[in-house]
């Protein structure tokens, strides 16, 4: 029997799609001329044809090294019930791992088409992967209003409103609440049609007092009080979040939802509002590491600690990169660890700069530590062929990315854990039924989960964890997942 579908754990979305209840604004104008943004297009997209409008996704399950039929065998609502489970992927093998099984073009599972793609598109959003959300919800039209809803408010976290509004004049179905008809109508620079829909909406009495102050100052930059009601902040949504940001009230993203970082990594921030959040959607894998490391890099730092340690770390490192000294490029190498570990971006530097460090030849503590950036990035294989190991746990390290942890005795109790799993040891009965069913979805999602807890303390999940990926065949990443375990620093 499935499990009772949940509801959604994204409660800070804007209304800005009328609900049976609600009030609808009259249609926008598809006269309006909207101008056009460019949209973050890191992402490409496939729209499917209308033989097979339930398959939605961004790209070929191949592609991800995923089979047709992940979700075939399992019912949408269990699949709904496991992925707020995923909540806790620190590792980023894993976290790379769903994000792909959630954005594959792969037949749906059973139940309600719609509510599987919600559930999809909440997770992503959860975890502050905006630009795979619009991606997915880009493929899928977006065609219904809770879809809809779910575009509009990345647009407007990721600066790509004008498109969002544009793509609302355009379906006629799905009808704008008033505030988000006249945010679109301003955004289009109608804003004498803007002041009537407002006078509307006021003389109809659907908006709160917080809500028609904030559109009145929204439209007149004369109207001023001394601060935003605090009714709004409450309950902040993306709509008025941009609003506020509009009337010159912006609102701190530190304590938001981690979604609400992106609208940080705008020109218009400050410099270190930038670095912060690009930190924080580095940490939880939500950004590619680029993004970070070039905020890093946008100016020689002025100050000292924190954030400016680690600008002036990266930079560092690039210059000594670039010189080829090695004696600075091991001091970089040392300090780079040490100020990104304290932050917990670890990861985003192996990625960036692992296999480089790695092939440096670095001697002494600078070169494991090169080495274990090496280790840390997609090349790990090839790192691990190349290490020349001195001590056993080096040696685990190396056979474990070569692909046969069996060449080499374990060293404590994760990885003897972890070579318990790769060794084959017989997985309980629970997940050998899921294999036997063909959930190949939900037991990848298991694995997920299991590998999650090992990491948190219970080796006898890790191996689990590994086991069940092999079998799935997904043992390249078991063996990434492995060694990021091993080697990312421990934060306190």
């Amino acid at each position: 029997m499935a499990a009772e579908p949940p509801s959604s754990v994204i409660d800070w979305l804007s209304d800005s799609v009328a609900q049976p209840q609600q009030a609808a604004a009259p249609p926008l104008d598809v006269g309006s001329d909207i101008a056009t943004n460019a949209s973050p297009g890191d992402i490409s997209v496939t729209t499917l044809d209308a033989a097979m409008p339930e398959a939605i996704g961004v790209f070929a399950p191949a592609e991800a090294g995923l089979p047709d039929d992940l979700w075939r065998a399992s019912h949408g609502d269990d699949i709904a019930a496991r992925l707020p489970q995923l909540s806790q992927l620190r590792l980023p093998a894993l976290r790379e791992r769903l994000i792909g099984m959630l954005l594959v073009r792969a037949a749906p599972a059973a139940g309600d088409a719609d509510a599987f793609l919600t559930a999809r598109v909440d997770r992503l959003l959860a975890m502050g992967a905006l630009p795979e959300a619009e991606a997915l919800l880009r493929a899928s039209g977006p065609e219904t209003p809770e879809h809809f809803r779910r575009y509009f408010d990345v647009a407007l976290l990721l600066g790509t409103e004008n498109e969002a509004c544009r793509l609302l004049r355009s379906k006629p179905d799905i009808a704008p609440t008033y505030p988000t008809r006249i945010f679109c109508l301003a955004r289009g620079g109608d804003w004498a049609a803007a002041a009537v829909t407002l006078e509307s909406a006021e003389t109809l009495g659907i908006l709160s007092p917080a809500e028609d102050m904030l559109l009145a100052r929204f439209l007149d930059p004369d109207i001023t009080e001394a601060a935003p009601d605090p009714a709004l902040l409450r309950a902040l949504t993306p709509l008025t979040f941009r609003m506020l940001d509009a009337i010159g009230e912006p609102v701190a993203t530190g304590a938001l939802p981690i979604a609400f970082a992106h609208a940080e990594l705008t020109p218009n921030r400050g410099w270190k509002a930038q670095i912060d959040a690009a930190e924080e959607l580095a940490r939880a894998g939500a950004i590619a590491p680029d993004i970070l490391f070039d905020a890093y890099r946008q100016r020689r730092p002025s100050a000292s600690g924190g954030v400016w340690e680690r600008a002036r770390a990266i930079q560092e490192l690039d210059a000594a990169l670039a010189r080829g000294n090695r004696r600075k490029l091991a001091a970089a190498v040392t300090t780079a660890w040490d100020e990104l570990s304290e932050a917990g971006l670890t990861w985003a530097l192996a990625r960036a700069y692992g296999p480089r460090l790695a092939a440096a030849g670095l001697p002494g503590p600078a070169g494991s530590r090169a080495e274990d950036l090496g280790l840390m990035s997609p090349d790990f294989a090839e790192v691990g062929q190349a290490m020349r190991p001195r001590t056993p746990q080096r040696g685990f390290l190396a056979a474990l990315a070569s692909g046969d942890p069996a060449l080499a005795p374990a060293y404590d109790m994760r990885s003897i854990a972890i070579r318990a799993g790769f060794l084959g040891r017989p997985l309980p009965g629970p997940l050998e039924q899921l294999l036997d069913d063909g959930r190949t979805g939900e037991a990848m999602l298991t694995a997920l989960a299991l590998f999650a807890q090992g990491a948190e303390g219970d080796p006898d999940r890790i191996s689990d964890a590994i086991g069940l990926l092999s079998a799935l065949g997904a043992e390249r990443i078991a063996r990434q997942a492995a060694l990021e375990l091993l080697l990312s620093p421990q934060r306190p």
